[in-house]
């Protein structure tokens, strides 16, 4: 290590400009790694946000919350406990003269069921409504009016939750008697699915089916995660080529020292333990300077752009990224041990 850092602070350019690249890559593979996060936490932030189980759905519904319907037929048979809650989920259009009409998932529960009793003033009336907290900066607040699809009636916004989305749209809190209204159907059909805190949940002529699977079926989702998958992937195999390739170029240059220092007695695997750890160094100073351009960058990106930094995700990236760069530097080794200090120092 010591011969390492002597070398990297004798040849600040040529190490100064390997640092850099590994500090941009590893920006570029965090930025892309919160952004990863972020949208896969606007996907599911509501749906994980309601400690349940397992879920009931229409067997027609291809484990589709929105496409399923259950009847009070179906709910009668079912037995339901104060484990299981009703809920509705309809595609909605709000609408209010300070900002554009925004998509939105409209959510109908009931009001003593598990799932609304987490939720801080959940609305117990019909026309009563909680926002997520993006409608905040369309210029809503408490009291404000909002209107639901096409519909005459008129919403009242009672509250708000914090980061409450799925599919990326963000979710409107309500009653399920408002959820039938939206929905449009007819009164026989009382939610869209029934959730459990039960593991082993059993629903007779319904489809069972657990947390995760239902976040899994979620449209896009399980593509996203892949495409950004791929991209990370992608990134830490070319940091792995380009750091094999410049510690390439750097060892073809220092043969003819490497060539001394065997002719005064070092072994061959003190000059690999070398370029290891030097690229072990070089590895740690870039991720370090990547991870304070990525917290700088942060700062400056908008709160509308869906970043979420985990600690245990940035690790194991930053890990695997540490692994590329000393992997790269195995690329030399078969040189190094070939050196031959009578022809390198060319007698």
């Amino acid at each position: 290590m010591y011969l390492a850092i002597k070398e990297i602070k004798h040849e600040k350019l040529r190490y100064g400009m390997i640092i850099a690249m590994i500090a941009l890559i590893s920006w570029l593979i965090f930025i892309l790694t919160g952004l990863a996060q972020g949208l896969g936490n606007q996907n599911t932030a509501a749906i994980d946000s309601w400690n349940f189980k397992s879920i009931a759905l229409n067997k027609d519904a291809d484990v589709n919350l929105r496409q399923s319907l259950i009847t009070s037929e179906q709910i009668s048979a079912l037995h339901l406990t104060k484990k299981e809650t009703l809920l509705g989920q309809a595609s909605v259009v709000a609408k209010h003269k300070k900002m554009k009409n925004t998509s939105a998932n409209f959510i109908g529960l009931e009001k003593n069921g598990f799932i609304a009793k987490d939720i801080k003033n959940f609305p117990t009336k019909s026309g009563d409504v909680l926002l997520d907290d993006s409608f905040k900066r369309s210029g809503l607040k408490k009291g404000s009016k909002i209107k639901l699809n096409s519909e005459g009636k008129t919403f009242t916004v009672i509250g708000f939750v914090d980061d409450a989305k799925i599919n990326i749209s963000p979710v409107i809190y309500g009653t399920l008697s408002d959820w039938q209204s939206l929905r449009n159907v007819p009164e026989n059909f009382k939610a869209s699915a029934v959730a459990s805190q039960k593991k082993g949940f059993e629903a007779n002529d319904l489809s069972t089916y657990s947390k995760q699977k239902l976040i899994d079926n979620l449209p896009g989702y399980e593509a996203q995660n892949a495409t950004f998958g791929l991209m990370i992937g992608f990134l830490l195999v070319i940091s792995l080529i380009i750091m094999g390739v410049f510690q390439y170029i750097i060892t073809i240059q220092k043969l003819a020292n490497f060539a001394v220092l065997r002719a005064q007695g070092i072994p061959s695997s003190f000059l690999v333990k070398n370029t290891i750890s030097q690229a072990f160094l070089l590895g740690v100073i870039g991720l370090v300077l990547g991870t304070l351009l990525t917290f700088i960058c942060s700062l400056a990106i908008p709160s509308s752009v869906p970043l979420k930094f985990e600690p245990l995700a940035m690790l194991l990236v930053g890990f695997l990224l540490l692994i590329a760069a000393i992997l790269g530097s195995l690329v030399p080794i078969r040189t190094i041990l070939k050196v031959d200090p009578a022809n390198a120092i060319g007698g």
